[in-house]
């Protein structure tokens, strides 16, 4: 069944800036959907009409078959959205918190005591639970409201890049928690996300964005084998030595400025083996100090910069 079907979107603000133009896309039930795009490509304008906050200027959305303007009191029931600042009150305890969130959905007093004994064990939260909320660290206090969000039981939650500003074990541990929350209670999650990394691992689904429109969506599998060849990827042992050689090498094999990425050099192949052996000798004939040169497979990455010309690996 489709859980989010979003076509022709338009949104236009009062001063003539147009945040979405003609988006359209798809999230079935069940899927972890990612969506990717640089800055001011319309991400956070999508969220806000799918969460009902904005009204669109045109095009139509609905949520599991139901209009979400013209129904939108039934569809705030069955959301919910974990922001990127936590919606936890620290002056509250972590019972207190998870009550208070089961009220303001009218979740009845048993099955809230159900449901916050479940989400406490499934998010390994039972050992917080006699210290204050104001003394948890970030990861926690994170784990801590996606449990909360999850109270009301929600068909689709809405993650607005749960990871930023963690450290790779806590991203890693979110991760885990996000398959988890697919797995175990079969919500649909509709995720935003900083890193290429994170969506390439956790999506069923992505969509790239660009100027408000969608420029491709499907599985990673599928975004990968967009680009159809093979790349030469030149490894550094610091950036400035890819710097320093992308400067003298351009001009032998005609790079773009996106080929150049922290302290590596990848480009697209014209000639497959050809193309190796030539750089390779050419970078040995001019004592260029180089880790590696091989030909690999392309990565979400590439597709993205591909698409979209952002050459930075993280995005937003």
């Amino acid at each position: 069944m489709t859980a989010i079907y979003v076509n022709d979107l338009v949104k236009e603000y009062k001063n003539g800036v147009k945040a979405l133009d003609g988006l359209t896309l798809t999230v079935e039930e069940g899927e972890i959907f990612s969506l990717l795009g640089q800055n001011g490509a319309g991400k956070s304008t999508l969220i806000n009409v799918l969460t009902t906050y904005l009204h669109p200027t045109s095009g139509n959305v609905t949520m599991f078959g139901k209009d979400v303007y013209r129904e939108g009191a039934e569809i705030r029931s069955k959301i919910s959205c974990v922001a990127q600042r936590t919606s936890i009150d620290t002056h509250l305890s972590l019972t207190e918190n998870m009550i208070f969130q089961s009220k303001l959905y009218k979740v009845s007093k048993i099955e809230a005591g159900k449901r916050m004994e479940m989400l406490i064990a499934c998010f390994g939260l039972e050992k917080y639970l006699k210290y204050p909320v104001s003394s948890y660290s970030g990861g926690v206090k994170r784990r801590l409201d996606i449990a909360l969000n999850l109270m009301s039981n929600p068909q689709v939650l809405f993650l607005d890049e749960p990871t930023i500003g963690m450290d790779i074990q806590s991203r890693a541990a979110m991760w885990d928690m996000v398959k988890k929350i697919r797995n175990d209670f079969g919500t649909t999650i509709f995720l935003t996300t900083h890193y290429l990394e994170e969506a390439d691992q956790l999506s069923d689904k992505i969509c790239i964005m660009k100027n408000g429109k969608e420029v491709i969506q499907g599985s990673p599998n599928v975004l990968r084998e967009y680009l159809r060849q093979d790349l030469l990827k030149i490894s550094f042992s610091v950036k400035k030595d890819a710097e320093h050689c992308y400067e003298c090498l351009k001009e032998a094999i005609a790079l773009k400025e996106s080929d150049l990425r922290h302290d590596k050099i990848i480009t697209s192949l014209k000639n497959g083996r050809k193309d190796l052996e030539y750089t390779t000798s050419w970078l040995l004939e001019h004592g260029i100090p180089f880790l590696g040169i091989e030909i690999v497979q392309p990565a979400l990455e590439d597709v993205f910069i591909s698409l979209t010309g952002e050459n930075e690996k993280e995005v937003s």
